[in-house]
């Protein structure tokens, strides 16, 4: 059993290792393209996004249940699987460790290399409405999450290590659709940190409203359709 602080630690830790990976991927991405070498492109970056997730979800899962995303956090608490005050608390943590990792980022990574990209904070592409982009969040999002209640369920004894490597997976594949079109944020503290950092505040509510309303509908979704039913006595 862990305590809150070992909980809202990994929580934000976690986050952070996120954040950190997939805006420092995207930064080398713009790196390179300047330099006019090979780069990774969506392709990489969303293997980094995938793998960072899957990392640090069977890093620290077992302790906080790996959220790392306040839009998975709202979706256990529409469900009733987390309580409002520690809801909360896993919220302030997320973000506290977006921007955490934004901060350093920008430290590190010359200004000349992360600002033309906003530190890795997600965009929409051009001629791409923000009603398009609230809908593409919002269906990737529904399947992160959706694999994220499925693959990580209490009474499964595998659930730690093949959850995290499962949502890993999820992200990295609906960040290969999302990228071209909205940068897949599929996290509103991924979205929030380098944002902050960088002032990039361009169609930022996308990021927000899109993962949060596919999330609740996946955790609502999955309760419904497939709760386990108690054995009768």
């Amino acid at each position: 059993m862990y305590s809150l602080p070992q909980k809202l630690l990994a929580e934000l830790f976690g986050t952070f290792g996120l954040v950190f990976i997939v805006a420092g991927a995207i930064c080398a991405d713009q790196y390179l393209r300047a330099a006019a070498s090979a780069r990774p492109g969506p392709l990489g970056v969303a293997l980094a996004y995938g793998l960072a997730v899957a990392l640090m979800g069977i890093a620290f899962g077992h302790v906080s249940g790996g959220h790392f995303n306040p839009a998975v956090t709202v979706a256990s608490w529409v469900t009733r699987r987390i309580g409002t005050f520690m809801g909360l608390f896993y919220c302030l943590a997320q973000l506290a460790g977006a921007v955490a990792a934004a901060l350093l980022l920008s430290a590190i990574v010359p200004e000349p290399v992360w600002r033309p990209v906003g530190l890795g904070a997600p965009d929409l592409t051009a001629d791409f409405t923000r009603a398009h982009g609230m809908l593409m969040e919002s269906v990737l999002t529904f399947f992160v999450v959706l694999v994220a209640f499925a693959a990580t369920r209490e009474d499964r004894d595998f659930s730690i290590s093949v959850g995290g490597f499962a949502v890993g997976l999820t992200v990295t594949a609906a960040s290969l659709v999302g990228s071209p079109f909205t940068g897949a944020g599929l996290n509103p503290a991924r979205s929030f940190g380098p944002a902050l950092v960088a002032h990039h505040w361009q169609n930022h509510g996308v990021y927000w409203i899109g993962p949060l309303f596919g999330a609740i509908c996946a955790g609502l979704l999955y309760e419904q359709l497939f709760r386990r039913q108690r054995s009768q006595a």
